[in-house]
C-alpha cells in the first residue's frame, strides 16, 4: 500500500519549498510533488513604473542571488531601448556575475547540501592525526595540522555537550545513509567553519564596483560607477589591486579546499547515482566576449540536450514565441484563454487565483492546482536549468575549457560522464563551474586592467536615457545564467512606462508543478525512484532536491505570516 511523506517547508533553501512523496512498500519513492508556497507578485508591481527602475525592484526578489535579477533586468530595458553599453561597464558586469555565480557555488556546497552528505556529530569521533594525514594528502592547504583539527573538535565537542548545536542544529546525524568516516566528516566540518569566514570576502568585489552587497547597484546604460586609476572618488589602482588579490585568494582556495572536499566526499558516495530526473537540459549562456546577440563568444554557450543525448545539441531562441512557454493547470493562476494553454512571457499573465485547502493543511489535492509556480516548458519538453545543463551542454559541444575540468573531476573519480546524470553528478557540475567562473574572474579582471591602460574610462552611455528619445512601444528581454540557471526577464514598454513585465526563473523550471499532460517537472522527476532508508529522516529527499539549490524565494513570486511550524515531516 502505497504511503505518503511531506516535507514542508524543505529547510536549507531560500524560500518556502513543500515535497509531498508516495512510497511504495519498499520505501521507494513512486511518485513526487512538488510546492512553491508563497507568492509576491513582483511583475504586478512593476506594472506602471518607470523601466529604468525595474532592476531595483527586481533584485530585491533574492536575498542570496543578489545581482542576477538586476543584471537581466537592465539588459532586458537595454534591449528594448537599444542601448549598447560601453565595454568598461560590458567587462564590469561579467566580473560581478562571475564573482556572484562562484560565492553562490562556495555557499552551496559547504553551507546548502554539504551536511546532506557528512555528518557532524561522527566528526567527534575522529583522530586529528589522521584527519591530518588525509588533509595533506588531499591538498597543499595550510589549515591542516593536527592541532588545528584537535582544537575544531574540542569546540565541536563543546557545541554537543550544551545541547545547542547552533549552526549544525536540525539534522538527521547518525543517519545510515552517511558514508564517510570520521576523519573526513571532521575536514568537512572545518571546512564548513572556513568557508563560512571566506565566501564574505569574496563579495566585497561587488561592494567596490556596486557600492554595496547584498544588492549592488546597476545602471541602465551602463554601470554606476566612475574609474580613475588616480582618484580616491573613483576605481582606483589601491581598489583594482585588492579585487585581485580577492581573486586570486578566491582561485586558491576552490583548487585546494572545494574541489578537493568535492572529490574526497564524492569518492564515498559514488553508488549513490538517483535523481537523474527529466534528461532535458536546456541554458540560454552566458558571459558575452562581445555583444549579447553573438551567441558565438559567451563563454558559456546556449543550448538544449534532450533524453541525455551528448551527441546532439539543438538551439533555443528565448524570443521565439513558440518556444518557451508558461501553463498554469496546476498552479493557482488563472489564464484568460484557458489555464492549460502555454504563453509566452511577453505575453503572459499574473493573476494568482488560490483554489488550495485552507491552512493549516494535511495534504494537497495534486490532481488539481497545488503551486504558486508557474509550469515553464520548452518546445513542451520539461527542463532542468542549472550548473549540469551548463556542464553538459558546454562538453556536448567539445567545448575545451570544460572538457578538461570535466576531466580532472571524472578522472579523480574513476567514473565516466554518465555518472553525471544524477544527483551526484549535479553537485558535481557546480564544483566544476565554479572553478571555471573563478577563472573567469580572473579573465575579465585581465580584459579591464588592459582597457583602462587604453586611456578608456568611460563606464555609461547616456544616448537614449532621456525618455522623450524612446520609441512609443517597444519590447525587450534580457537573460543571464545565475547559479541556479537560466533567468530570462521579458518587458513591454509604452508611452515611457512597464506596461507588462514577466520573469522565469530557474528554480520556476526546475521545481516547477506538472503540466496539462501530466508531464513531472525536474525535482519531481529526480525524485522519482529512490530508496528511502528511513523515511522519517528524508536524507535521501533533501539531498536530491538541494542537490538543485533551490530558491523558492526567485520562483514563487507574501506568504501566510500565520503560519507557525517550522518544519514537518508526516508520512501517512
Amino acid at each position: 500500500m502505497a504511503r505518503k511523506i511531506v516535507i514542508d517547508p524543505i529547510p536549507r533553501i531560500e524560500g518556502h519549498l513543500r515535497i509531498e512523496a508516495t512510497l511504495n512498500d519498499s520505501n521507494v519513492i513512486e511518485n513526487a510533488y512538488s510546492t512553491g508556497t508563497m507568492w509576491r507578485g513582483i511583475e504586478v508591481i512593476l506594472k506602471g513604473r518607470d523601466p529604468r527602475e525595474a532592476w531595483a525592484f527586481t533584485e530585491r526578489i533574492c536575498g542570496v542571488c543578489t545581482t542576477v535579477h538586476a543584471l537581466a533586468s537592465v539588459r532586458c530595458v537595454e534591449d528594448a531601448l537599444g542601448i549598447t553599453v560601453p565595454k568598461n561597464a560590458q567587462i564590469i558586469r561579467n566580473l560581478m556575475n562571475a564573482t556572484q555565480v562562484t560565492q553562490d557555488h562556495l555557499v552551496h556546497f559547504y553551507h546548502l547540501h554539504a551536511l546532506d552528505w557528512v555528518d557532524v556529530t561522527s566528526a567527534l569521533k575522529a583522530d586529528p592525526k589522521q584527519a591530518s594525514v588525509i588533509a595533506q594528502s588531499l591538498s597543499a592547504w595550510p589549515k591542516s595540522s593536527p592541532g588545528y583539527f584537535k582544537d575544531l573538535q574540542k569546540r565541536l565537542g563543546g557545541f554537543v555537550e550544551s545541547g545547542q548545536l547552533g549552526i549544525f542544529s536540525n539534522g538527521y546525524w547518525g543517519h545510515p545513509a552517511y558514508k564517510l568516516p570520521p576523519e573526513v566528516n571532521l575536514i568537512a566540518v572545518a571546512h564548513y567553519l572556513e568557508a563560512l569566514d571566506f565566501q564574505k570576502e569574496i563579495v566585497k568585489i561587488h561592494t567596490i564596483f556596486g557600492g554595496k552587497n547584498p544588492h549592488p547597484n546597476y545602471l541602465v546604460g551602463g554601470m554606476a560607477c566612475a574609474i580613475d586609476p588616480e582618484k580616491d572618488t573613483a576605481i582606483n589602482i589601491e581598489q583594482l589591486a585588492m579585487v585581485k588579490k580577492i581573486i586570486d585568494d578566491t582561485i586558491t582556495f576552490i583548487d585546494q579546499v572545494y574541489i578537493p572536499d568535492l572529490i574526497a566526499i564524492a569518492g564515498y558516495y559514488k553508488g549513490w547515482l538517483h535523481g537523474g530526473g527529466l534528461g532535458n537540459y536546456l541554458s540560454y549562456g552566458d558571459f558575452p566576449e562581445t555583444t549579447l546577440e553573438d551567441f558565438r563568444t559567451l563563454l558559456w554557450p546556449r543550448g538544449v540536450i534532450l533524453n541525455k543525448d551528448l551527441s546532439t545539441v539543438l538551439d533555443v531562441d528565448p524570443r521565439d514565441v513558440s518556444q518557451i512557454t508558461e501553463e498554469v493547470s496546476h498552479s493557482w493562476y488563472t489564464y484568460t484563454g484557458g489555464d492549460a494553454k502555454g504563453l509566452h512571457p511577453w505575453e503572459g499573465e499574473t493573476s494568482p487565483a488560490y483554489t488550495g485547502p485552507k491552512p493549516p493543511f494535511k495534504h494537497l489535492d495534486t490532481d488539481k492546482k497545488y503551486s504558486w509556480l508557474k509550469t515553464p516548458r520548452w518546445n513542451n519538453h520539461a527542463m532542468e536549468v542549472g550548473p549540469l545543463a551548463r556542464v553538459l551542454i558546454a562538453y556536448a559541444k567539445d567545448d575545451p575549457m570544460i572538457k578538461d575540468t570535466v576531466g580532472l573531476v571524472l578522472s579523480k573519480l574513476a567514473v565516466g560522464p554518465e555518472a553525471l546524470f544524477s544527483t551526484l553528478g549535479r553537485t558535481a557540475a557546480r564544483g566544476i563551474e565554479c572553478k571555471q567562473t573563478a577563472g573567469f574572474m580572473r579573465h575579465y579582471y585581465d580584459q579591464l586592467i588592459a582597457n583602462i591602460k587604453t586611456g578608456d574610462y568611460q563606464t555609461f552611455n547616456s544616448e537614449r536615457w532621456e525618455p522623450s528619445s524612446w520609441p512609443k512601444e517597444c519590447r525587450g528581454f534580457g537573460y543571464t545564467e545565475a547559479p541556479r540557471g537560466s533567468l530570462g526577464h521579458w518587458i513591454e514598454i509604452e508611452d515611457q512606462k512597464i506596461k507588462e513585465y514577466q520573469i522565469v526563473v530557474p528554480s520556476t523550471w526546475n521545481a516547477s508543478p506538472r503540466d496539462a499532460n501530466g508531464v513531472a517537472g525536474a525535482y519531481e522527476s529526480a525524485l522519482a525512484g529512490t530508496p528511502m532508508i528511513k523515511p522519517a529522516e528524508p536524507l535521501e529527499v533533501l539531498r536530491t532536491v538541494h542537490s538543485f539549490d533551490p530558491c523558492l524565494a526567485c520562483a514563487s513570486h507574501l506568504f501566510d505570516m500565520n503560519g507557525n511550524e517550522i518544519t514537518t515531516v508526516t508520512i501517512v
